[in-house]
């Protein structure tokens, strides 16, 4: 059975964009900061032991959309990518990589992926609404905050609307150059 795991970059102070969305499309103002760990080298070695334990991605249409699916010929995860979304829209590939628009939500996109997963891992990575949408419903076994070492003041909270409290329980944290990287058990 599948490992359903939350899994985001976020600032200390809880966002993971930084202000003015609309000025700063993307990631806001400042929001960059939030992901320069993805580009060490460090960074790149946890990515890739993340990313070999999983089995699918589940992701918003506006991340998928800011994204370009990841602009990437491969598309990035060569792994399927089910995408959260109000708007239908047939299935891109992209080499080894199938985005399937999934538009009742997320449970049956975590499902859909889970699916497929197997006993692998089943990736939420976002944005804040997915992540809390999954929290909401009890769907995630596990939550990874990928924590840069700045405070945004503002911008997307991760933890907003929740509906309520969310137990946690920390497995042993990880350090890489600009992030740390903290793993809990959920429920």
């Amino acid at each position: 059975m599948a490992v359903i795991e939350a899994n985001i970059s976020m600032s200390v102070d809880g966002y993971v964009t930084g202000p003015d969305l609309d000025g700063h499309p993307g990631l806001g103002a400042g929001g960059e900061r939030l992901h320069t760990w993805v580009w060490t080298e460090d960074g790149r070695a946890l990515l890739a032991d993340t990313f070999a334990a999983s089995g699918a991605v589940v992701t918003s249409r506006r991340v998928y959309d800011a994204t370009g699916g990841w602009e990437h010929e491969d598309g990035l995860y060569g792994m399927p990518v089910f995408v959260v979304t109000h708007r239908p829209h047939e299935p891109v590939t992209r080499g080894t990589t199938t985005f399937t628009f999934v538009t009742g939500g997320v449970e049956p996109a975590i499902r859909a992926a889970a699916t497929v997963a197997g006993d692998r891992r089943v990736h939420v990575m976002g944005g804040a609404s997915i992540i809390q949408q999954a929290l909401r419903a009890g769907l995630v076994d596990r939550l990874s905050l990928h924590v840069a070492p700045v405070l945004l003041g503002a911008g997307t909270p991760l933890f907003a609307h929740l509906g309520g409290p969310v137990t946690l329980t920390p497995l042993e944290p990880r350090h890489t150059t600009d992030a740390t990287h903290l793993t809990y058990l959920v429920g």
